[in-house]
Parts: structure tokens; sequence; C-alpha cells
């Protein structure tokens, strides 16, 4: 530390030193699929440790065992925990995900290409959530280095990388904390630069699957047609889908409710009546719901919708139910430490928010931890084509937001 530099300045001058370091290794980490599904993320896991021990750390492996992986829809997961300890005090976990959906079509560019083009860098997890892979990592180095300049540090930080957001968390975050592999006091979750996410919605995915009974296409009458059926089935869905926007969250950030039907699949062969037809519905649950109800309320219309057809039946099963982010007691006053952080460092008042997605951050929070989201990504998941072709993050923003968590560590574990 240069004489008379303040901490903010060791960490800012750090950051910016190692900046090019940082892009690399975001390239790298885009350069590696991690599809969820199939959800096959071990080795990504194995490149992401390799390249946090060449920077000096000690890198956990805690590998999930793939019985338990299978039931949520893994192939292989292996969560990384990073600890360190700069004396008695708070211990802060920054989670981020590695795992991703496919790619799709439409992109300018190759999805695991890492390309910077324009002041941004493009690839499928560029934005959601590699980049918050280095935004912490960075900050924890840039925080190890001003300890080691001499500024006196209280607590720990760990970093906890994990690879099933995707598929609902329980074996990322939802298994570090079952296992008690770690008790964080506080915990900041990935997100983009311009607003402190502290609420968002649950979701809870059903599968549907309409029972008839299959017959020759010359006597359809002899059968019970179960595409038929979803014809009766699906306005019911959709009347109810539009009723939510009857129902306004008082969330800033956060509008209604919604559903989407996300998959169809049915039918035998053109000339047979299909005995069966599956679909899948996602239904976001806002943070004011009770997501017993909201599953309850949901078989209903789908119950009510296909009773009176004649030969049908309706077979209903929960695929996913991941509840809503609210706030844990103390998290207030985490979140007001972020946005002020954040002001300081993006020039421009950042404010909390909720979002309508569901995340990771939710099985921290109900574990009573403090917990916001904050990282690095432009304005809005649109802005950073999240989970679209061309996903690209600022660069800007990568830098601004590692200084911003860099901050935030050094307030919290300042003695």
């Amino acid at each position: 530390m240069t004489e008379n530099a303040s901490p903010r300045d060791t960490l800012r001058d750090y950051i910016d030193a190692h900046f090019d370091e940082q892009v690399l290794t975001l390239a790298e980490l885009v350069r590696c699929p991690s599809d969820n599904p199939p959800g096959d993320c071990a080795p990504h896991a194995e490149l992401t440790a390799r390249l946090l021990e060449a920077m000096g750390f000690t890198v956990e492996r805690h590998e999930v065992p793939a019985e338990f992986a299978a039931t949520h829809g893994m192939r292989s997961v292996t969560n990384l925990i990073v600890r360190e300890r700069f004396g008695d005090g708070p211990v802060v976990a920054l989670n981020a995900h590695g795992d991703v959906v496919p790619p799709g079509a439409g992109w300018s560019v190759d999805p695991y290409g890492g390309e910077v083009r324009d002041g941004w860098l493009y690839g499928r997890g560029a934005a959601v959530s590699k980049s918050d892979f280095t935004t912490y990592a960075f900050a924890m180095r840039a925080l190890k280095h001003l300890a080691a300049s001499g500024t006196p540090l209280a607590g720990s930080v760990e970093l906890h990388l994990t690879y099933d957001e995707e598929t609902g968390g329980m074996t990322g975050p939802g298994w570090i904390l079952s296992k008690g592999l770690s008790k964080p006091d506080f915990v900041l979750s990935a997100a983009f630069s311009h607003h402190v996410v502290v609420a968002h919605n649950g979701c809870l995915h059903l599968e549907v699957v309409v029972r008839g009974t299959s017959a020759h296409a010359a006597r359809p009458d002899t059968g019970h047609d179960a595409i038929e059926a979803a014809a009766t089935l699906l306005p019911a869905l959709y009347r109810y889908r539009d009723s939510l926007a009857g129902r306004p969250s008082r969330t800033p950030g956060i509008t209604h409710p919604t559903m989407v039907v996300g998959l169809i699949d049915g039918g035998i062969n053109t000339n047979v009546v299909s005995d069966v037809l599956s679909l899948r519905i996602d239904r976001r649950i806002v943070p004011e719901e009770s997501p017993e109800a909201v599953e309850a309320e949901l078989r209903e219309v789908i119950e009510s919708a296909c009773r009176p057809l004649p030969g049908i039946s309706v077979e209903i099963r929960q695929v996913l139910l991941a509840r809503p982010f609210a706030p844990a007691p103390g998290a207030d006053e985490f979140a007001a430490l972020v946005c002020r952080e954040a002001s300081e460092v993006m020039g421009k008042p950042v404010t909390p928010i909720g979002v309508p997605l569901y995340t990771d951050a939710r099985l921290y929070s109900e574990a009573g931890i403090p917990t916001v989201m904050y990282g690095a990504g432009p304005e809005s998941l649109l802005e950073a084509n999240g989970h679209r072709a061309d996903e690209r993050v600022p660069l800007d923003e990568l830098r601004k937001a590692t200084r911003v968590v860099a901050n935030t560590l050094h307030r919290l574990l300042a003695r």
C-alpha cells in the first residue's frame, strides 16, 4: 500500500491492475460449456478450481453423490468453497452459479467464444453468472492484498461456487447448507450492478399427464382423445393466467404472478387417437403469495377442466418448488450498506428492488441468513440478453461491481 493511500484506493488500484487478467479468466470460464440441462457440470467446476488455485486460493471440492444429483435433474455436481480467514469476526459468503441454460439459436458470435466486442464480453453465462465468479474472486484477491499491506481485518470471506441454479439449487447451496459445510453471517449472491436485489419471485413447475384411450383413426369413436382433452384444458389454464394480472405485487420491481405452459408432448402416430399428452407449467409466485396455496389453486384449475371429460383422467406431479426470496432479519441493514457502496462507485443512486426471477439467494434467506443480490451486469436482464442469444456483460460494470464487492467486504470486516 502506497503511503497515505486509503483502503478504498488500495482496493481500486489492485482491481485495476489485475482487470485484464479478470477478463481473460471470465473468457476461459465461458469457453467451457456447463449447460443445464443436461447438467454435467463437474468438468467446469474442475476448470474453475484450477484457475482459483493458480491465483493462490485453497479450493475445497465437494462432490455431490450421483444418486442425489440425479433426483434433482443433474448428471454431475461439484460445489467449490474457498475460505479466507482474516481473524475473528463475521463470515461473509459470496455465491454465484456456473450452470447455464443451453445456448439455443440466433447467435451472432460463438456462444462459447468469450469474445470481447465494443466493451462487452459475449457468451453463454457471461452475465448469468460466470461473470460473478470473477467479480467475487477478484474482490477477494484485492481484500487479501489489502490485509497483506497492513490493513487490519476481522472475519472471513467464503466463495460458494455452485452448479444447479437452473434446476432449483438443492444440490448447490441447498447441499452446502444442509450438510453444514458453511454457516455464513451474510451472503452476497449474483445479480447485476445498477440495483441491489432484496426480493424475488418463487417458482412452481408442475407436470400434467392427460390420459385417454387409444383407437384407430378410422374409428375415433372407440377411443378417448387426450389431445382433444388438452383443447379444453389449455383454455382453462390461459384464462387462469390472464386472471393473475389482477393480483399486483407490493414489491417494487415485481408486477404480478405469471404462468406459462412451456412444454407439450403427445401422440402416437398420425393415424392413432392419442391416449396420452403431457405438459409442463411454470407458475411464478410473488413474495406475498403462499406457495402451498398457489399449488392447490393451480391443481384445482387443471382437475376442474378435465373432470367433466368422459374417459379422461389427469395426473399432476410437482417437478420444482422454489419459494420466493424475502429479506431475513438483518438483511435491510446489509442491503443499505451495499446500496451505499454501489451508489458511490457507480456514480448514481443504486436502490433496492425485487425481480421476477428465482435464484439460489432464497435458500440462504430461508436459512435465516441476511442475504442480498449484487454483482456484474447492465441495467436489465434484457440488456444482458440473459437466457437469449448473444448473452453479454459490459466490462465497465464488471470492473465497477468488483470494486463495490471489495469495498463492501472491507466495511463488513474492518476492525
